[in-house]
């Protein structure tokens, strides 16, 4: 037998595959660190100076696509795509990977809600941090920094704890930048509708989250190792964060692109985003969660297992849709369009539950697309209710209190679903008729939101 030769199976090739997984990891971990300093080194002056220095012809691209609102939503779509990539791409094998570091389900489980809670508490602070600060691009690239770079970092780990402990500070990332993203967002994309703007963004944020689980899934084919995988994470995580300091670059001040002198900088909010805020609350309470979906479908055998995460693509796909043209309908209809895609959500759920296969396929795409209406119009609109200077903590707020009743009314209909499936279908409308019903009196009772999408409501 030939000298050095691997023997499948043998100590040589284990030995070899083990060497082959740390020389990744440590070049992944040398690759964020360069790029870390560089990020931190590299401010706008210095980018002015290597522009000056470059061809007329890039320096007329760039003088083009500067302050262009399509472009502004383009690049934090892209921004989100990758992001997407990321972090979908790493809960799609966390359970797993926490499992093989010794955690148990309990464990992995609680870690779950526990940083969802915690991302959705920081949203609020991060909100309030914004009005205050007006610090919009260092706390979004803060948080996008904390949020994708705790997921290559998984790949260090030897113990479940301190995997846990970046679990959570992913989350945290992803609480502290929603806010003031959001807000730059809303600010930018008047002159193009809110509507279509959050639209846009929400259709390339599900590409990414499409494409997250089947790049891990091709990681694994090739290599077998949960390491490889978060590893192979860091390469779109550099590139989303070098594309948001791009648009950085190209957006310095979004937020003063709308302009609107505040009235009362300290006063509180008015009557119409509460009840708009109560009744986006009941929309969450009463939306099941996707894993509750697939669980039923295959414990009543209406799908095989092979087939759910196809069904869940077809969603995604569905959402994608939804949000573009929901998102063009906002903007010539208004709050009308909101109320349209709550009530075509509203019989999802007993179709889902209650029908055969195929009652129970449409039925998942007014999911699909219920969910997009949820993911992009329903944050449009609070940009048509709250006033510029106060729409970090008016985002953080609406994500705060979203994200609360989504997991207090998720908990609800999983305790419903195991004591009687029909009750748990009748609270679950019940929960989106009352949403229906709140939005139909704003609709009526406030004519300017419902004409037209960009229109600002203070009442």
């Amino acid at each position: 037998m030939a000298k050095g030769r691997e023997i499948p199976g043998s100590p040589q090739r284990e030995t070899d595959r083990s060497t082959r997984n740390h020389k990744v990891e440590f070049a992944f971990a040398f690759a964020l660190g360069e790029f870390l300093s560089i990020l931190v080194r590299g401010e706008r002056k210095t980018f002015a100076m290597r522009r000056n220095s470059l061809s007329p012809l890039f320096q007329k691209v760039f003088s083009r696509c500067q302050n262009r609102p399509l472009t502004f939503v383009l690049l934090l779509g892209l921004v989100s795509l990758l992001a997407d990539l990321t972090y979908e791409g790493a809960r799609s094998i966390l359970g797993p990977y926490l499992g093989t570091l010794g955690a148990s389900g309990k464990v992995v489980a609680i870690i779950a809600g526990a940083g969802e809670l915690v991302g959705f508490a920081f949203r609020f602070l991060s909100g309030t941090l914004t009005d205050q600060t007006r610090r919009y691009w260092t706390i979004t690239l803060a948080g996008y920094a904390v949020n994708l770079l705790a997921v290559p970092a998984l790949a260090l780990t030897q113990r479940w704890e301190w995997a846990c402990a970046l679990v959570v500070l992913e989350r945290m990332g992803k609480g502290l930048r929603t806010p003031a993203r959001d807000a730059m967002l809303s600010q930018v994309v008047t002159p193009l509708g809110r509507g279509w703007g959050f639209g846009l963004h929400e259709a390339l944020d599900q590409v990414g989250a499409m494409g997250g689980p089947l790049l891990v899934a091709a990681v694994l084919a090739f290599e077998g190792n949960y390491r490889v995988a978060f590893a192979t994470l860091a390469i779109p995580a550099v590139f989303a964060l070098l594309v948001l300091n791009g648009a950085r670059i190209l957006y310095p001040r979004p937020h003063e692109v709308e302009r609107e002198e505040p009235a009362n900088p300290t006063g509180p909010l008015r009557r119409t985003f509460w009840w708009y805020l109560v009744a986006a609350s009941l929309m969450a309470a009463g939306f099941v969660d996707f894993p509750l979906v697939a669980f039923h479908l295959e414990r009543s055998q209406k799908l095989p297992p092979p087939l759910l995460p196809l069904l869940y693509s077809l969603a995604m796909g569905a959402d994608a849709v939804g949000a573009l043209l929901l998102g063009r309908l906002y903007d010539r209809l208004g709050l009308r369009v909101v109320l349209a895609s709550t009530l075509l959500s509203l019989p999802a759920t007993p179709m889902i539950f209650l029908g055969d296969f195929w009652v129970a396929f449409v039925g998942i795409l007014f999911w699909g697309i219920g969910l997009g209406a949820q993911e992009s119009i329903l944050r449009a609109a609070i940009a048509s209710m709250t006033p510029s200077h106060r729409r970090g903590s008016s985002y953080g707020l609406f994500s705060m209190t979203y994200g609360f009743a989504w997991f207090l009314g998720s908990s609800i209909l999983g305790v419903l679903y195991e004591q009687k499936l029909s009750f748990m279908v009748g609270v679950s409308a019940g929960f989106l008729f009352f949403s229906c019903l709140i939005l139909f009196l704003l609709c009526r009772n406030t004519p300017q939101l419902s004409t037209k999408g960009t229109q600002l409501v203070f009442l």
